[in-house]
C-alpha cells in the first residue's frame, strides 16, 4: 500500500466519528513509524508461540471425549449412541457461548494490541457476566427437556433412558462450562494461551478419575454406566470454570489480564459491542450445530451400528481437528492485536504462515488415520458392525482435512478482524445448501449409506474454504471498525 495520505491528521474526536479514520490513522502511522516488512522468522515464532499451547489444550480437552468414548464404548452400542446424541445436543447449546466468546477474543485482542489495557479488562468483565447468563439458558433444556429432545433425534427407548441421565448430569454445571469457555476466549485474546492449556489439563485429569471410577464402579463406588461419564465430564468442566474465574479475578494469567470489581458492573455500551461482534459468531455455530443434529438424524436412519461407527470416526479424527482449531485461535488473536497496533501487513503474514502450517499438520494426521483406520476403531469397540461403518467416517474425515485446514485459519482470521457476518454467511449457506441436501440424497435416497453422507460433508467443506479464502484475499477486513 502506497504511503500517500490525502487527509489531515484525524484528532481523537474525529477518530470516533469519521468512518475512514481507522484507515487514515494506519496510513499516518506507517509514515511516522516506517513499519518494517515482517520477517519470516519473527512471524513463525509469533504464530507458534500462540498456537502450540492451544494444540495441547484442545488435545487435552478432546481426550475427555475420547476417554469417555473408550470407556462407554465397551458397554455396547446403545450406551455409545446415547452418549453420542447427548454430545450433539450439548454442542448445540455450547454454540450459545460462541456469541460471547468470539466477541471477547476479538475485542480483547484489539484493545491489547492498541495498549488499551483498561478497555480490554472491561470487555473481559462483561464477558464473564454474559457467560453466567448464557450458561443458565443452556442448562434449562438439559435439565427439563432432555428426554423429549433425544426422542426427537430418533433415539430408541433404551438410548433415550441412558442419555437422559447424562444430560441432567452435564446440565448442572452448564454455567461453569460457559465461564470456562468464555473466560478462556478472553485470555486467548490477551495472548495468554498457556493458562487455558493448564486449566484443560486439570479438567482432563478430573474427568478421567471420576468417569473411570463411576462408569464401571471402582471399589465401593457404584457402577453408573453412561451416567458416570456424565458426572465425570460435569465435575471436570465445573472445576475448570472455577479456576478460570479465579485466574481472571486475581490477575494470575501470564498476560496480566484482570477483571476488577468495576469491570464486573454492567456496561451497556461494552455489552453491545461484544454482541455486535459475537452474535454472528453464535449464529454461525448454531447453524453448524443444527446441521450436525440434522446429520445425526439422517445417520440414525441407517441403524445403531452406523451411528456408533459415525460417532467413533468423528471422535478419532477430532485429534486431527485440534491443530486447525489451535491455528484458528492464533489467527484470531494475531489479526486482532496487529490491527490494534496498526499493522495489517504483519497480520496478513501471520495468517498465511498459519494456514500452510495447518495444512501440513492436518493432512499428515489425516493420511495416517486413513491407513490405520481399522486398528484404531477396533481399539475402541469390539462390535464388528460398528467398526465396519466407522471406516467410512474415519476415511471421510481424512479426505476433508485440506479444505478443513483452510476453513479453520481463514475463518479465525476474519473473526479476529470483526468480519463475523461474512463468516456466518460462508458457514451457513454451504451447510444448508450443499451438505444437507447432498448428504440426504447420496446417503439415504441413493442408498450409499455413510459413504454418501460423508461425500456431502466433504463438498460442503470445499465450498466453505473457497468462500473464506476469497474474502480474506480481498482485504476488506483490514479496515473494519469494531
Amino acid at each position: 500500500m502506497g504511503p500517500v495520505v490525502t487527509h489531515a491528521l484525524c484528532t481523537s474526536d474525529v477518530n470516533r466519528t469519521c468512518p475512514r479514520a481507522r484507515r487514515i490513522a494506519y496510513l499516518q502511522a506507517r509514515l511516522r513509524k516506517r513499519l518494517p516488512a515482517p520477517s519470516r522468522r519473527s512471524v513463525l515464532a509469533q504464530v507458534l508461540g500462540l498456537a502450540w499451547p492451544v494444540v495441547v489444550e484442545q488435545t487435552l480437552g478432546m481426550t475427555v471425549g475420547l476417554v469417555n468414548t473408550y470407556i462407554v464404548g465397551h458397554l455396547g452400542a446403545a450406551p455409545l449412541v446415547a452418549m453420542g446424541l447427548c454430545i450433539q445436543l450439548s454442542n448445540l447449546l455450547i454454540a450459545l457461548f460462541s456469541a460471547v466468546g468470539v466477541g471477547s477474543t476479538a475485542l480483547v485482542a484489539r484493545h491489547v494490541g492498541a495498549s488499551e489495557r483498561g478497555e480490554a479488562e472491561q470487555v473481559a468483565g462483561q464477558s464473564l457476566l454474559l457467560a453466567l447468563v448464557v450458561g443458565w439458558i443452556a442448562a434449562v433444556p438439559c435439565l427439563l427437556w432432555g428426554r423429549s429432545l433425544l426422542t426427537a433425534l430418533g433415539g430408541a427407548s433404551d438410548v433415550v433412558a441412558l442419555g437422559h441421565s447424562y444430560l441432567r448430569a452435564i446440565g448442572t454445571t452448564m454455567p461453569l462450562m460457559a465461564v470456562l469457555f468464555i473466560g478462556n476466549a478472553a485470555l486467548r485474546g490477551a495472548g495468554d494461551t498457556r493458562t487455558p492449556m493448564v486449566v484443560m489439563g486439570l479438567v482432563n485429569l478430573i474427568n478421567v478419575g471420576v468417569s473411570g471410577s463411576l462408569v464401571y464402579g471402582l471399589g465401593p463406588l457404584p457402577a453408573l454406566g453412561v451416567l458416570g461419564a456424565g458426572i465425570g465430564s460435569a465435575a471436570g468442566v465445573g472445576a475448570g470454570g472455577l479456576v478460570v474465574a479465579i485466574v481472571l479475578l486475581q490477575e494470575r494469567s501470564t498476560a496480566g489480564l484482570r477483571v476488577t470489581p468495576a469491570a464486573l458492573r454492567f456496561h451497556p455500551a461494552c455489552t453491545r459491542r461484544l454482541l455486535h461482534i459475537g452474535l454472528p459468531g453464535g449464529a454461525e455455530q448454531m447453524a453448524m450445530r443444527l446441521a450436525q443434529l440434522a446429520m445425526a438424524t439422517a445417520v440414525t436412519q441407517l441403524g445403531t451400528a452406523a451411528y456408533a461407527g459415525h460417532q467413533l470416526g468423528i471422535q478419532l479424527l477430532s485429534v486431527a481437528f485440534m491443530p486447525g482449531f489451535a491455528f484458528s485461535v492464533a489467527a484470531t488473536t494475531l489479526v486482532g492485536q496487529e490491527l490494534g497496533r496498526g499493522d495489517p501487513r504483519r497480520a496478513e503474514a501471520c495468517v498465511y504462515t498459519a494456514s500452510w502450517m495447518t495444512v501440513a499438520i492436518m493432512c499428515s494426521v489425516g493420511a495416517a488415520a486413513f491407513l490405520l483406520a481399522q486398528p484404531l476403531l477396533q481399539a475402541f469397540t469390539p462390535d464388528p458392525e460398528a467398526v465396519a461403518q466407522g471406516l467410512y467416517a474415519v476415511r471421510g474425515c481424512a479426505l476433508l482435512q485440506m479444505p478443513l485446514a483452510w476453513y479453520f485459519v481463514f475463518s479465525g482470521a476474519l473473526r479476529g478482524a470483526g468480519d463475523t457476518r461474512f463468516v456466518l454467511l460462508a458457514q451457513a449457506a454451504p451447510i444448508w445448501l450443499v451438505r444437507l441436501p447432498l448428504a440426504f440424497r447420496f446417503g439415504i435416497a441413493f442408498g450409499m449409506g455413510l459413504s454418501g453422507i460423508w461425500a456431502g460433508m466433504i463438498l460442503d467443506m470445499v465450498a466453505r474454504a473457497s468462500l473464506l479464502t476469497l474474502r480474506f484475499r480481498g482485504g476488506a477486513w483490514k479496515w473494519l471498525k469494531v
